[in-house]
């Protein structure tokens, strides 16, 4: 017995030190670090409440709602980009429009995670799909989200189709799921559709907010909506560039992104324009809960944010980068840009979220009132947020090195190969 255990324990040893620690799984085991503390934490949130968090009545939106906003709105260039494909005809971005795709399915599995957590009630999630309330822009917003995820799932089918160990298991579900791509011009017609509706509703939702004078303008719905193409283009590209300069899995065409970068730079010089409008037109008159709100984000608390990150880092800069030919051909210059941009519209969503919920105001009878209330994540809201992150990481990852997300060679005719590859299989 003691003998079998001693040659048990040697090929055991054989097989840990044949384990290279490669970058790959150093990675792999660091995201996986991060799930798991999101999991704990997510657990813990079901099971006391969120009562363990700090958010208050004053400020029921925080760090899980920054990332709701954010992974919607840069899963944007689904929409965006396919509309361009299958709409206008740009067949050439194409490859670009398949990575947008994959990357808005994750983008909306993060935001419904983060809502999950959000909501307080998770058992009740299905509630606003049974009772309908059709005088409230969150039940707009929710259904569109849920119909647009569907519309994502079915869009992605043929990615992964193209996944080679499931096209050998399974080569007649592969093939159907490879015929969704015929269908991909009224997908993306619902999906343009039902993406805008609820990304410019999301701006809206602020933006009926009354009791909220900073939110309580009509311009929250086309910001919104802006800051989304952006932020989705803009992440879309970062990853494909990325991912092609660590790993051979991704090949991009450089050329076909230095095209898109041309069209983002002249969108920043529209949302530079009515962003700072926007801002500085609430300096006109003194309104109460409106001006001190600006005042926290030009002069107070996310001052920063708003100056620095926001409008230097996030919109200035890259717009010189992209819209300068010399800059905007180097890799490097190219890649920092639309990191820039990524960043900009995660703090518009931050600082937007926040400088309203900052300013309290009392609606008491007599003399109004304005007083100042402040937030920071506890350590249980940050670690779930990394652990909805680190899933989204996670799951682009898998997408590069197994489904071919980021492949700008893959171009229409080779769908039309992949489909006869799938049908050979099957006939076999």
């Amino acid at each position: 017995m003691l003998k079998i255990f001693q040659e048990t324990l040697e090929a055991f040893k054989v097989r840990v030190t044949t384990i290279k620690v490669t970058p790959w799984l150093a990675w792999l085991a660091f995201l996986g670090f991060l799930l798991l503390g999101g999991l704990i934490s997510g657990i813990l949130i079901f099971w006391k409440g969120l009562v363990i968090t700090n958010l208050t009545d004053l400020v029921p939106w925080g760090l899980w709602i920054t990332i709701d906003l954010s992974s919607i709105a840069l899963s944007a260039g689904a929409f965006s980009l396919c509309a361009a494909v299958y709409l206008l005809g740009l067949k050439r971005y194409q490859p670009i429009a398949r990575t947008a795709t994959f990357i808005g399915l994750i983008g909306y599995s993060m935001a419904m995670l983060s809502l999950l957590l959000d909501i307080g009630r998770p058992d009740r999630f299905w509630h606003a799909v049974v009772y309908w309330n059709t005088h409230s822009l969150l039940w707009e917003v929710t259904m569109c989200v849920v119909l647009y995820l569907t519309v994502l799932v079915f869009e992605s089918m043929p990615i992964f189709a193209g996944f080679e160990w499931f096209r050998k298991r399974y080569p007649k579900i592969s093939a159907r799921m490879e015929q969704l791509h015929n269908y991909a011009p009224f997908l993306a017609i619902l999906g343009l559709g039902l993406s805008s509706l609820h990304q410019s509703s999301l701006g809206a939702v602020y933006g009926v907010i009354k009791a909220r004078p900073f939110w309580f303008k009509p311009e929250m719905a086309v910001l919104f909506l802006l800051t989304a193409i952006l932020g989705g283009i803009a992440l879309t590209l970062f990853a494909s560039m990325l991912s092609a300069r660590l790993t051979n899995k991704a090949r991009i065409n450089d050329a076909l992104i230095e095209r898109v970068a041309v069209f983002l730079g002249w969108l920043l010089v529209a949302y530079f324009y009515f962003r700072f409008w926007d801002t500085l037109a609430m300096t006109y008159t003194y309104d109460p809960g409106r001006s001190e709100g600006l005042e926290v984000l030009t002069s107070g608390a996310l001052s920063f944010n708003f100056w620095v990150i926001e409008m230097l880092f996030g919109i200035v800069v890259p717009m010189v980068l992209l819209l300068n030919q010399r800059t905007r051909s180097r890799r490097f210059w190219r890649m920092l840009a639309f990191a820039l941009i990524v960043i900009g519209v995660i703090t518009y969503r931050w600082d937007t979220n926040l400088s309203g919920l900052l300013v309290v105001m009392s609606y008491l009878p007599g003399e109004q009132l304005v007083a100042y209330t402040s937030y920071r994540p506890a350590f249980v809201e940050w670690s779930a947020g990394f652990g909805i992150v680190a899933f989204g990481l996670l799951a682009f990852s898998l997408g590069v090195m197994y489904l071919r997300v980021v492949d700008h060679r893959l171009t229409e005719p080779e769908h039309e190969t992949v489909k006869v590859k799938v049908r050979e299989t099957v006939t076999a």
